[in-house]
């Protein structure tokens, strides 16, 4: 059976990317990562997530990329800001954390002999983050294929991002229908230990509007 290792936080895009992963008869292996995060409620909805699709293995891996600052999602100092409507890229964004996340995802990728790794990341409805634009993940893949014996070997592990060009309405509507119960997901950047959001920030934000758009009820608890 074909394996892959899924990138899984805990929220609404990364159990889309879970779920289409099984669909595709895919031997799954779940990895996330405690880095430091104030939303530490996604780390219990990844558990929860890979019981449910009762993956082969679900590693959590401690790193401290949040000690180094620079992020809201990482400092109690700075506030985390409400949704925004510019261009700008939000003080949300943790500098390299996905480049880290895909580094160590690879790693074990090839370990296990993996055939592919799969990141929810889109390129329309998001916050703006550099390292979630199609760019990005073809500079990685390329990158994936110099620096590894599978890529050197001509079997290189294949980055599948299924989300890419979807924006959250037509993700939810993809989990939907398969049978993906969002319930158990968690998106908030600021979410309480029992998993309720704020309703206020950006991530919040894209989740309403998401379900709005793909006319189905949104079943996350806000606080």
């Amino acid at each position: 059976m074909k394996k892959a290792v899924i990138l899984l936080s805990g929220g609404l895009d990364s159990a889309t990317c879970l779920a289409q992963a099984v669909h595709e008869g895919y031997q799954c292996y779940a990895i996330s990562f405690d880095y430091g995060q104030r939303h530490r409620a996604e780390l219990d909805a990844a558990k929860r997530i890979a019981q449910h699709f009762q993956v082969s293995s679900h590693k959590t891996v401690a790193l401290s990329i949040g000690e180094l600052g620079g992020s809201a999602l990482t400092d109690h100092k700075q506030t985390i800001p409400e949704a925004q409507s510019d261009d700008t890229i939000p003080s949300t964004y943790v500098p390299a954390r996905n480049t880290t996340f895909l580094s160590i995802a690879l790693g074990w990728a090839e370990i296990l002999t993996a055939d592919a790794i799969f990141i929810g990341v889109s390129a329309v409805d998001y916050s703006g983050y550099p390292d979630c634009r199609p760019e990005y993940i073809q500079a990685f893949q390329t990158m994936a294929n110099l620096a590894t014996r599978t890529g050197i070997e001509g079997t290189p592990i294949k980055i599948v991002t299924p989300l890419i060009n979807l924006n959250k309405a037509q993700t939810i509507q993809l989990g939907h229908s398969l049978q993906l119960d969002y319930r158990h997901t968690v998106s908030c950047y600021q979410a309480t230990h029992a998993g309720h959001a704020c309703g206020l920030c950006d991530s919040c934000f894209l989740r309403k509007k998401g379900f709005e758009e793909a006319l189905l009820p949104d079943p996350t608890c806000y606080a």
